[in-house]
């Protein structure tokens, strides 16, 4: 691993230097073309940068962007390219360019030619300000896609097997045993060998006939009215008279003659005359009452 970085990065030098070197050897020829076409000392020395330099900033690119942004960045380094090959190869047909003896914005015989080596020379400048921040804005605005997980062969042979059903498995559970089923001579695995002798022939049981559930009528709902349930029968009802609370005092009276006080209880007193629990309340506290004037007079 360590091997492999190292010839990576020696790689990388590798490409440094010779993008150095070139850039060197263009330098000449693109400072010569900008001093015919116009530019000062400083201009000049500053234009192999406008062209070679953005050739530079278009290959990086194209190593970080990718689908469309990536062929726009591969369109300007080749344009580019070009042009630089264009103005090295007029540099090399015209030696005045070499001494700077040759007049302003003439860089060849021809006119036609002329005014278009012309504009290819002044509008690199002007392209180099708009497609390098066209690059640097998509570099920046650039997110890379994320890397799929690479699964080992063990762990993707794990998870078939685990999502397998056990029915596609080759070693199946036993078969059911059958009426016709003929006995092994000797205790065989079950699941590893069947029997291969043929089995006979079931005669076919046709299926019970169902009778059809048929359909009653139901009797219509009566619309006589119905006759009122929940009454007492008159032999039930007590034949005893209603007593009034004087009838019902006497008795407890008499009931309670003998009793001692502490007997003279509401419940003994129902219990005696068979009232009602009001009613034995209300007798018992005349009784006391009575028995408390008895006594203090």
């Amino acid at each position: 691993m360590k091997l492999h970085r190292k010839g990576r990065a020696a790689l990388v030098l590798a490409l440094v230097a010779v993008v150095g070197m070139a850039f060197r050897v263009s330098w000449n020829a693109l400072r010569d073309i900008a001093g015919a076409v116009g530019a000062d000392e400083t201009a000049a020395m500053l234009y192999p940068f406008v062209v070679d330099g953005l050739m530079a900033l278009a290959l990086i690119a194209t190593l970080v962007l990718a689908d469309r942004d990536r062929t726009f960045a591969l369109r300007v380094l080749g344009a580019y390219t070009v042009a630089s090959l264009v103005l090295n190869y007029v540099h090399g047909l015209v030696p005045e360019l070499h001494g700077r003896t040759v007049d302003w914005g003439r860089l060849a015989d021809w006119d036609p030619a002329n005014w278009a080596l012309v504009l290819l020379a002044t509008s690199l400048p002007v392209g180099s300000i708009y497609f390098g921040s066209d690059l640097v804005a998509k570099v920046l605005h650039h997110r890379p896609a994320p890397i799929p997980t690479v699964r080992t062969n063990a762990e993707e042979s794990t998870e078939t097997d685990t999502k397998r059903s056990t029915a596609d498995l080759p070693v199946s559970t036993a078969a059911p045993i059958t009426p016709n089923a003929v006995a092994l001579p000797r205790p065989v695995a079950v699941g590893f060998l069947k029997s291969t002798l043929p089995a006979k022939p079931l005669p076919q049981v046709d299926p019970a006939p169902v009778a059809p559930i048929e359909r009653r009528a139901v009797a219509a709902e009566s619309t006589r009215p119905r006759r009122a349930t929940g009454r007492v029968p008159a032999v039930a009802k007590s034949t005893r008279p209603k007593r009034t609370p004087d009838q019902l005092l006497a008795e407890a009276r008499q009931a309670t003659a003998d009793w001692p006080d502490a007997k003279v209880t509401a419940e003994g007193i129902r219990r005696a005359v068979r009232t009602s629990p009001v009613n034995a309340r209300a007798l018992r506290d005349t009784l006391r009452a009575e028995r408390a004037e008895g006594a203090a007079a």
